[in-house]
């Protein structure tokens, strides 16, 4: 356990800068939240032998991915500059963008964990002229009037437009519950869903909403359901353990047939693939799809168990494929990448639809770009459907 820490962070350490070519190749920047200064003592590292902090791994595996990318991207013979910094290091965003190494910078690729730490970058960004791809933060950070902010993690409202296009195809003829917990975030997603409804120009669907504590009762939900018709119900909250206890809640009774749709805060929720909540088909929304059993993404895999020895999570695959697609399309359209983001040349697993997100008050102004390609994934008894 300790050889394969150390060897990470190692790896870390040494491949802080990547060049590929000699030949003044375009340079990009990439930002990823490793915490390295609460890691480590100058070159010691001091948090134990046993376990990596939950706050490190995610940043960490990111990284890992996107460095994959680069050895996929010299094998090609590509030549692009990749540099890397920690977003949550002792340097400040406005102290790197300074540095002589930072200038003619083509391309930022961010995996932002703070809604604060967004709109810096974007505004740089911005001001140079170049793309900024925000791919793990389902947040715009309060970026506005901005073309070269591109979101990927599909902004909440969309899920939500899409939860309710999804439920109006398949189940417009179910008895639809609409379950929230008290919040104001639940107000917002309630809000979104019903807005929704009402301008839709296909028939509204016809739903009942009931309001549960967190310590709601079966009976509570059961009131809602209809014993002689299949049920659809919509977990309107993102709150996990609300989200698990509504799932067990109809496992629990087998009176009640029901599918529950869920936010998008339930993929890779493992409390979900436990036996308590058998027998409920769920469905949730995610904006990225990475089937282990594609041959790209096994080929993914085999390089990163003979890396690291380990199985890649998502968060690797997530860095792996901005580093690989988005520097792909910088190489092949060099000046005008922000026309062709959606573009399907050099796709690793996800189709991207990218669209402008246009200003509530003035219909000329991009606020950002953002991937409206959402999937919905179906599972029953832990397995997908």
């Amino acid at each position: 356990m300790k050889q394969y820490f150390y060897c990470v962070f190692t790896m870390f350490i040494a491949l802080v800068t990547s060049s590929l070519k000699a030949q003044q190749p375009l340079k990009v920047a990439v930002f990823a939240p490793i915490y390295t200064d609460s890691a480590f003592d100058g070159n010691n590292y001091k948090l134990g032998n046993n376990n990596l902090p939950k706050t490190i791994l995610p940043g960490l595996e990111f990284y890992n991915g996107v460095m994959l990318a680069v050895d996929s991207l010299k094998a090609e013979g590509k030549s692009v500059e990749v540099l890397f910094y920690d977003s949550k290091g002792s340097e400040s965003i406005y102290t790197i963008i300074r540095k002589p190494e930072f200038q003619n910078i083509a391309m930022i690729i961010a995996c932002f964990n703070n809604r604060n730490d967004v709109k810096p970058l974007a505004d740089i960004a911005l001001h140079r002229n170049i793309p900024i791809i925000s791919e793990t933060f389902p947040n715009d950070g309060g970026v506005t009037d901005n073309p070269f902010f591109v979101l990927i993690n599909t902004a909440l409202k969309t899920h939500i437009e899409e939860i309710h296009k999804y439920v109006q195809r398949n189940y417009s003829t179910n008895n639809i519950v609409y379950v929230k917990r008290k919040g104001a975030l639940e107000d917002m997603l309630y809000n979104i869903f019903s807005a929704s409804n009402k301008k839709t120009a296909a028939l509204p669907l016809k739903f009942k909403t009931i309001e549960l504590n967190d310590n709601f009762s079966s009976a509570d939900l059961n009131s809602q359901l209809d014993s002689v018709k299949q049920n659809l119900v919509i977990c309107g909250s993102l709150n996990e353990t609300f989200g698990v206890n509504l799932v067990k809640s109809i496992s629990s009774d087998k009176n009640y047939a029901a599918t529950v749709v869920g936010m998008p805060t339930w993929d890779g929720l493992r409390e979900l693939d436990k036996s308590d909540c058998n027998g409920v088909t769920m469905v949730y929304t995610t904006s990225y799809n990475f089937p282990r059993n594609l041959p790209v993404i096994a080929n993914i895999s085999q390089a990163y168990r003979s890396k690291l020895l380990a199985r890649p999570s998502d968060m690797v695959l997530k860095g792996y494929e901005s580093m690989y697609h988005f520097t792909s399309l910088l190489l092949a359209y060099p000046t005008d990448i922000i026309n062709h983001l959606s573009d399907k040349a050099f796709k690793i697993s996800n189709d991207f639809i990218i669209e402008p997100q246009k200003s509530a008050t003035d219909a000329s102004k991009i606020n950002y770009l953002e991937n409206k390609k959402i999937y919905f994934i179906k599972k029953l008894d832990g397995n997908y459907k």
